[in-house]
């Protein structure tokens, strides 16, 4: 005979929990968690889901759903993203004050009231400080800084978004400068924010090292934007990628607060991409001045050497009516050591400032379009000036192509 057990419906148990959560979390409460998944709908609704990983095994050990209404979250976001400095996106450790909900029909969730920047800006310096330890511990910290600078950087690589307004000026203000200097620039692309910008800046840096003995440095800019924008330049894979390469890497990032990993990795971190033109342009002048300084201390040691010669020989011609009667030979001697020494000297001093300007004239040679021609590269005219840009040209155009050993001429068809 089987006994009849006392039962109730699933609802009523439902109604049950509710009534006992309810009366367990009768106040809001401060939760600990991750942010595993974060979409906001048309309506400004906001839905999370929250974790909790183990410590030492990064396995989730809790999971729970989260909702934030739009007349809470467009508060909330916009402070936490102006004291943090970014907004609330997957993967931020967040401190949230929520309500404990309980639905017969969708089950338990958290209702968001408020979340505290402080705890997830804890949380934040705390990976930049173990981001940099590990650097550190590599050993590739300060290796890119380590590099020696070229005193004239004329070839630049650029990663950048062709579209930033930081690559508009950054090109403006180099191509433009009062003095007339020559630069021979490539845009590498790469996103500059969002998740995209860490992947597409090293793919742009390994194009860059197929090609390395073409370039003086390597110039990485962004427009200013947002401080809430620059959380891609404090990743470790970016970091550790920049400290070891090749080049010399000049940041102008576009902000004026915040030193991103990135920057202390740098060889040079300057705020702005018009400021990294103008630090190019001001090494190009600096070299300039220096070949002037060389010029005319070249010229003014070979006036006094033949001044001092030129004396040197009047007092011996002045002196040889008696040398004459007495030593005839001796003054033969003499006046061949004289014009020996000053011979030796002469030529010493000329070998050795003809050097210099040799080796000065090899650097700027290798910078030269001729140069650029032999290497493979290649300058197409129209109507005999550069064209940089294929929005310079339209069908039915002319244009001459040069290369190293001949020119081509063509018309443009589309």
């Amino acid at each position: 005979m089987t006994t009849k057990l006392s039962s109730i419906s699933l609802l009523e148990l439902n109604e049950q929990v509710k009534e006992k959560l309810s009366s367990a979390f009768s106040k809001s409460v401060w939760v600990r968690a991750e942010i595993s998944e974060l979409h906001e709908n048309y309506s400004g609704h906001a839905y999370f889901e929250l974790i909790e990983k183990n410590h030492s095994s990064d396995s989730i050990v809790a999971r729970t759903k989260a909702t934030c209404w739009a007349s809470a979250f467009r508060m909330i976001q916009a402070f936490f993203t102006s004291t943090a400095g970014e907004p609330l996106a997957a993967g931020l450790k967040v401190l949230v004050l929520c309500s404990v909900e309980f639905h017969e029909l969708y089950g338990l969730s958290l209702n968001i009231k408020d979340i505290d920047p402080s705890y997830t800006l804890g949380d934040l310096a705390r990976k930049r400080m173990e981001i940099i330890r590990r650097l550190k511990e590599d050993g590739v910290f300060a290796l890119n800084r380590q590099l020696a600078f070229p005193e004239a950087p004329q070839r630049i690589a650029i990663i950048s978004s062709q579209t930033a307004a930081g690559y508009g000026d950054f090109m403006d203000q180099l191509n433009n400068n009062p003095f007339g200097y020559v630069f021979y620039t490539k845009l590498f692309f790469a996103v500059m924010q969002g998740e995209q910008s860490v992947a597409t800046i090293i793919r742009a840096l390994d194009k860059i090292y197929t090609y390395h003995d073409s370039f003086d440095v390597v110039v990485i800019i962004r427009g200013g934007g947002a401080v809430a924008e620059l959380s891609s330049f404090d990743n470790y894979e970016l970091a550790y990628t920049c400290a070891q390469f090749p080049l010399p890497i000049i940041t102008g990032i576009g902000h004026l607060r915040d030193e991103s990993i990135l920057d202390m990795v740098a060889h040079i971190p300057i705020k702005t991409p018009t400021a990294v033109a103008q630090f190019l342009i001001s090494c190009m002048d600096e070299t300039n001045q220096n070949l002037e300084v060389v010029e005319e201390t070249l010229v003014q040691t070979v006036n006094e050497v033949l001044l001092k010669e030129k004396n040197r020989l009047e007092q011996l011609v002045f002196h040889l009516p008696v040398l004459v009667k007495n030593k005839t030979v001796k003054i033969k001697e003499t006046t061949r050591f004289f014009e020996l020494t000053l011979k030796n000297k002469l030529r010493m001093y000329v070998n050795n400032k003809t050097h210099q300007l040799e080796l000065i004239e090899k650097e700027l040679t290798l910078s030269s379009p001729e140069y650029l021609l032999k290497k493979g590269y290649s300058i197409t005219l129209k109507d005999g000036k550069l064209i940089k840009s294929k929005l310079e040209i339209k069908k039915g155009d002319c244009i001459t192509t040069h290369f190293s050993d001949g020119n081509i001429t063509s018309i443009v068809n589309e």
